[in-house]
């Protein structure tokens, strides 16, 4: 479909909408949540205040608008819009053909500075990048682990929810190995999660990795992964 500045699915045309949908209450309880205050790991980040069921019905509305204004959503100041686009890169992935998946892949990669949230991340890690290196080289997942960025780390963790659901742990718990020392909670959180996952599909996967390394598990990391084992194993693994 041909399209125009002047058309509906322009990026202009766009933020009308998104923008009309706003709450100013709504924006500074996001403010709050999502740490965009001095010194948090969303410093500077801007909210309209838009609820994501909200966010993700827009997405559906707008699944057709060109990669043009789905980038200059992705390059917003504003969160809403930035979670639009992600959205929309996921869409477009999961609808086209190999050689167009790719793309988006290639452009989701290009663009990450712009996916600098954990909700971000968690909304497309494990749909656009898990899927993409399922069958071939994950060698990038590693890389991202090493990445000085937060987001690429956390890239890195969560695109192994779509391993984990087709049954292969191996990569989710050797990144959780090389993210044991990570400094930030973000982390600790997203690589607990994973491990939990892996348990609740194979929980000899997550009890070998908790008999190696509960001693050295961040704490946070460490409550996320037992928390859907039994009370009285969760008691005996936090009592080391």
């Amino acid at each position: 479909m041909k399209t125009t500045a002047n058309t509906p699915l322009s990026a202009k045309a766009i933020r009308e909408v998104v923008r009309a949908r706003g709450d100013a209450d709504i924006a500074r309880h996001s403010a709050g949540f999502f740490k965009a205050g001095p010194g948090e790991y969303g410093e500077g980040d801007r909210f309209l205040g838009i609820r994501v069921p909200v966010t993700r019905q827009l997405a559906k509305q707008f699944r057709d608008a060109p990669e043009r204004s789905v980038l200059a959503l992705l390059k917003s100041p504003y969160h809403e819009e930035r979670l639009l686009a992600v959205l929309l890169l996921v869409s477009r992935y999961q609808r086209a053909g190999r050689d167009e998946r790719r793309h988006v892949f290639d452009t989701y990669l290009s663009h990450r500075q712009y996916v600098n949230n954990w909700d971000l991340v968690d909304s497309s890690a494990h749909l656009i990048v898990g899927p993409e290196l399922e069958d071939g080289d994950r060698s990038l997942l590693y890389e991202l682990a090493e990445s000085e960025s937060l987001w690429d780390r956390r890239i890195a963790i969560i695109a192994t929810l779509r391993f984990i659901r087709n049954g292969d742990f191996r990569d989710t718990v050797k990144l959780s190995r090389i993210l044991l020392k990570d400094p930030e909670d973000l982390i600790h959180k997203a690589s607990g999660w994973m491990l939990r996952e892996a348990g609740k599909r194979d929980v000899s996967v997550l009890r070998n990795f908790l008999k190696r390394h509960s001693k050295s598990m961040p704490r946070t990391m460490l409550r996320y992964a037992i928390e859907k084992l039994p009370a009285t194993e969760r008691r005996r693994w936090l009592s080391g």
